[in-house]
């Protein structure tokens, strides 16, 4: 399959694939697309930024929309997928709504940290798909809310990390309640040890498709390593906001970390937003939403966002802390690079973490390019108008009094100050000149 024209697809799924300007499938599309239209389970790999949402959402209309439910029954979800978080399903969703426009088909979304009431009426409403996270789902099915007798195609996507996060009891709980004859779609990043056995007792004679070296970054991303006290990252990181082009999204390892960083550089004039467990799920899509359209330049994120999240064109991205384990590495840093395009990954690490360093290296195969730091400014303080500045948008109004009742508070301590030193990077740097990364 070279182009998709070369499918025998429906007329409104060729005109919605040209409306959006897809003509060449992605290597994994290509792959995937015709066994799973020929009705076959699948276990497909490929790297992050490489197409995988749509290479399950287009079998999956086609096959509705030339197998239409059965007469004479109640209608229920014909289809289900499931995610890891709450930020991928929301995009999945949007994604099956736009390819699938003129169908007929309906979605529900249905997930936690959002009011499930929209969500239930939807279901009432009668629904195609259900894309869900598997806590909220089987706490529906525990309800009796939600009924998935009627189900024949299940997509798993970014199935490993469902594992990690534990949700191996609910993905036994929901797939045994979805009837046995049923297509099976496995799709992630990475295939970790712990999937054989799901894959084993839930999948039938599956084809298997790895594309790529799905345990190594994509070759599209430059990797750059800083050796660096901790009390000075946050200076070099706004060395690197004046120096560089473009978005950053930036990891830290704790949600008190990643507020406490967004906070910093906001006080100093940075647009800079944040993403975590603890901002309700308005928060986290206006943060999204503002970064996406450019409003804010940088993201501040804990490994919530290394999954799922798709904004493109991000320049760079920065690993403030160190992830815990390789395999976050790569989803990290596959938040850059996408479609073809470059991108930068800047990983920060003290001199007691060069083992870890040493260990993400060797797991990955990978060389992280070492940068050499002579002179370094400290950050400025902070700017008086910007002292009360405000890390997401305001809320609507009618949501606003609820909003700044689940805010955090935010802390009036400046960072650390000092004089200004003149100097800045050394060999082996790459802030000489203006950069750009990404699109």
């Amino acid at each position: 399959m070279n182009l998709f024209t070369d499918l025998s697809l429906s007329p409104v799924l060729l005109g919605n694939l040209n409306k959006k300007g897809y003509s060449v499938p992605t290597p994994v599309q290509s792959k995937a697309i015709p066994p799973a239209l020929a009705g076959h389970d699948l276990v497909a790999t490929a790297q992050t930024g490489t197409g995988k949402t749509l290479a399950f959402c287009l079998p999956l209309i086609e096959t509705m929309l030339q197998q239409p439910a059965p007469a004479g029954k109640p209608v229920g979800p014909r289809a289900l997928i499931l995610s890891p978080t709450r930020e991928l399903a929301i995009q999945i969703a949007k994604e099956f709504d736009e390819i699938a426009q003129g169908t007929g088909f309906r979605t529900a979304t249905v997930v936690g940290g959002m009011a499930e009431g929209a969500q239930l009426n939807a279901l009432r409403r009668g629904v195609q798909v259900i894309v869900a996270t598997p806590g909220r789902l089987c706490d529906f099915l525990d309800r009796r809310l939600a009924n998935l007798s009627q189900v024949s195609h299940v997509i798993l996507d970014e199935g490993d990390r469902m594992l990690d996060m534990g949700f191996l009891p609910a993905l036994h709980q929901i797939l045994g309640q979805i009837p046995k004859k049923r297509q099976t779609l496995f799709f992630s990043a990475t295939i970790e040890p712990s999937a054989s056995k799901l894959i084993a007792q839930h999948l039938t004679n599956p084809i298997r498709i790895a594309l790529g070296p799905a345990t190594k970054p994509t070759e599209n991303v430059d990797l750059h390593f800083y050796e660096i006290e901790h009390d000075r990252k946050v200076d070099l990181l706004h060395h690197m906001l004046g120096r560089e082009t473009g978005s950053f999204l930036v990891f830290a390892r704790t949600r008190h970390g990643v507020e406490k960083l967004a906070k910093r550089l906001a006080r100093v004039g940075v647009k800079a937003t944040s993403i975590h467990g603890d901002r309700t799920q308005g928060q986290r899509n206006r943060a999204l939403a503002g970064f996406q359209q450019g409003e804010y330049r940088v993201l501040v994120a804990t490994d919530v966002a290394a999954r799922g999240i798709h904004v493109d064109g991000i320049s760079h991205v920065v690993n403030f802390d160190l992830p815990m384990v390789p395999e976050d590495f790569i989803h990290r840093v596959g938040r850059t690079g996408r479609a073809g395009a470059r991108g930068m990954a800047h990983t920060f690490g003290t001199r007691q973490e060069r083992n870890e360093v040493r260990k993400i290296e060797r797991a990955l195969s990978i060389q992280l390019t070492r940068q050499t730091i002579t002179q370094l400014d400290p950050m400025p303080e902070p700017m008086e108008r910007f002292a009360d500045r405000e890390i997401i948008p305001p809320a609507p109004p009618q949501a606003r009094k609820r909003a700044q009742s689940t805010a955090p508070s935010w802390s009036n301590s400046a960072p650390r100050g000092g004089a200004p030193r003149k100097g800045g990077f050394g060999g082996g740097n790459k802030f000489g000149g203006s950069r750009k990364s990404g699109r």
